[in-house]
């Protein structure tokens, strides 16, 4: 038997103006290649959990045309913005009698609708439920759904190797490593690994550095990203893990929430195991746009007042800050543009990004701005990109929304403003030296 392990590629907008738009300013087009050329870490997982009998393949595409049909069935994954088109390459394997098992974060926010279109569904997490999945195609007995989150989470001892070596070595500017899965926190809006599994637990050190050890053997001087939601939110596992990554000489990216500024011989031992860049998930720099975001302990909200001070101080340890913003927070007006790039003026960051606020399929806001009938189409997954609008705003018109936010992009990302930002960072650099 040969499974293809198959993963929607290319970036997805509806707003074509505002996608060209963004790949006009360096800094964007560039972490938009980034973003694109990372491999499915879920896919390649899987893979790793098959038996040496079950042959594997991986592939990235685009449309039905790129893919052969050599395989026995095929793995797909998906997220929402590209669903319908996974949908349509499902429909052309199963006219050819190859089934269709589809799993990821879509699939389990919305698996009645993806069971309409495909021969399996896995929800929650794969690796609880994959190896029952291949016993059962191998037989013949293909359940049509496999439900992880009845058997609890993944133990993280028992993470498979993902098959990297399936990746083309020429293909890949950067590899994704996980560390960790699903938030201590709850925010509204997130459709990350914590609504695949919401328990929030860390790998074991050995089982990541194994993983980068890997990496290195196979691809020389990877740049490696951490596939979390929210890597140090455990401070005492993201110590470890910083020990044990010193001695790789690894460079690598990663999110995680603005505590990371409290802790600065945590922030010295990012630095010295190879941290290039944090992205935090600022989302807005007012307490009012932020108060109740966060379900909980309304924990965003009540940080506001340190943002300022955490993009100093990470910073100041020669670790640049992508800080990310969302626009059309609930009683956000037309003002909110101008707070954001008031922010992002007086902090300083190296790097930002802006999106509109996003309801997935499946999700707490999803569900509350459909009982308030905000939600612009019900059906329009192909808008779930994070640069497309389907909501209508509390404080402004959709309109407002769309043209405040292609004039934020164009202030943000001016060359001139950057290179003030990245000269503003270059400073904390050479101060650094001078008092050592």
């Amino acid at each position: 038997m040969n499974i293809g392990y198959v993963a929607m590629s290319g970036l997805r907008l509806v707003d074509l103006e505002l996608l060209q738009l963004g790949l006009s300013f360096p800094a964007v087009a560039r972490r938009a290649r980034e973003i694109e050329a990372l491999p499915s870490l879920g896919l390649l997982t899987l893979a790793g959990m098959s038996p040496p009998h079950i042959g594997a393949e991986y592939l990235e595409v685009r449309d039905i045309s790129e893919v052969p049909d050599r395989f026995d069935a095929i793995a797909l994954s998906t997220l929402s913005a590209t669903s319908k088109e996974a949908y349509a390459m499902a429909a052309k394997f199963r006219e050819k009698g190859i089934p269709v098992i589809l799993g990821g974060l879509h699939a389990t926010l919305a698996p009645d609708e993806a069971a309409k279109h495909v021969d399996s569904v896995v929800i929650g997490e794969g690796e609880v439920v994959w190896p029952e999945v291949l016993r059962d195609l191998e037989r013949g007995e293909l359940k049509p759904m496999y439900d992880a989150r009845r058997s609890g989470p993944f133990d993280f001892r028992h993470a498979p190797m993902p098959r990297f070596d399936l990746l083309s070595p020429d293909r890949y500017p950067r590899f994704t490593v996980q560390t960790q899965r699903g938030c201590p926190y709850a925010c509204e809006f997130c459709a990350a690994s914590m609504r695949l599994s919401p328990t929030f637990r860390t790998k074991p050190v050995e089982k990541i550095i194994a993983e980068v050890k890997r990496l290195k053997e196979l691809f020389g001087r990877p740049f490696v990203e951490f596939a979390d939601d929210n890597t140090f939110a455990d401070k005492r596992h993201g110590r470890a893990l910083m020990q044990a990554l010193g001695k790789e000489s690894l460079r690598w990216f990663t999110e995680t929430d603005v505590s990371v500024a409290d802790d600065e011989d945590l922030l010295k031992m990012m630095r010295d195991a190879g941290c290039h860049q944090v992205l935090i998930g600022f989302e807005s720099p007012r307490f009012d746009s932020l108060n109740g975001v966060e379900k909980k302990s309304n924990w965003k909200a009540r940080r506001t007042d340190r943002y300022l001070r955490a993009v100093e101080t990470i910073q100041r340890h020669g670790i640049t800050v992508n800080g990310c913003f969302i626009l059309g927070l609930d009683g956000d007006g037309t003002d909110s543009f101008e707070h954001v790039f008031r922010f992002v003026e007086e902090s300083g960051l190296y790097d930002v990004q802006v999106t509109y606020l996003t309801p997935f399929p499946g999700t707490p806001l999803w569900k509350r701005l459909s009982e308030e009938g905000r939600l612009l189409s019900e059906e329009a997954t192909e808008r779930c990109t994070l640069f497309d609008i389907n909501f209508r705003p509390t404080d402004m018109s959709v309109e407002e929304l769309k043209n405040g936010f292609r004039d934020l992009t164009r202030r943000l990302y001016a060359p001139e403003f950057v290179e003030q930002r990245n000269q503003r960072f270059r400073g904390h650099l050479r101060a650094k030296v001078r008092n050592r």
